[in-house]
């Protein structure tokens, strides 16, 4: 009797693990699949082992990956550019990642292929702000952030670094130019 209990309990407890897998193309506060906001860069080796590691910024002579990466599937797709917050230390945490893949979605949609009107249904605007040739849109209750180019705004809007910008002056159909993440180091 003892033995059928404890079979049933690990099944169950096997059943329960399997249930929840993690789709590794989420985005949510704090994580992008298996990636967390705790990782440091020296980690992604094994967090993207069957992935394609390329490092762009770092020593020649480091033995742990630092400095920027940019991660690509095995067939060549280019799925994410790494940015540590200290380019020369391997335990910095990663504090900006830029988005290419379109299947990496946040539970509302929302991806790199996405549309300003899709902004518009499902998330707050919280700040806009102004550069030269585009324009970042920050979202409320989420660490995305949207870079669209001024040329898919209004003319008024395109010349003038200085122009304030609402969120209800950008057309539905404008893309993103670059869909990023950005997370805040925690504390050491």
């Amino acid at each position: 009797m003892k033995k059928t209990l404890i079979l049933g309990a690990v099944a169950a407890l096997l059943f329960v693990q399997c249930k929840e897998e993690k789709d590794p193309y989420t985005i949510n506060k704090g994580a992008i699949g298996s990636l967390t906001s705790e990782i440091k860069i020296k980690q992604i080796d094994s967090i993207f082992a069957n992935d394609s590691i390329v490092k762009i910024s770092s020593s020649p002579n480091a033995l742990e990956t630092q400095g920027e990466v940019e991660i690509y599937e095995k067939g060549g797709k280019k799925l994410m550019l790494l940015s540590p917050k200290n380019e020369s230390d391997p335990n910095s945490p990663i504090t900006n990642i830029q988005v290419f893949d379109s299947r990496f979605k946040t539970d509302k949609g929302l991806n790199s292929a996405s549309k300003f009107k899709d902004v518009k249904a499902n998330y707050t605007v919280e700040n806009i702000q102004t550069t030269i040739n585009s324009i970042v849109v920050f979202l409320k209750d989420t660490d995305v952030y949207l870079t669209i180019d001024k040329k898919h705004l209004p003319e008024e809007l395109r010349y003038d670094p200085e122009v304030k910008v609402e969120a209800t002056q950008i057309p539905d159909d404008a893309p993103f130019k670059y869909f990023m993440i950005g997370w805040e180091p925690t504390a050491e």
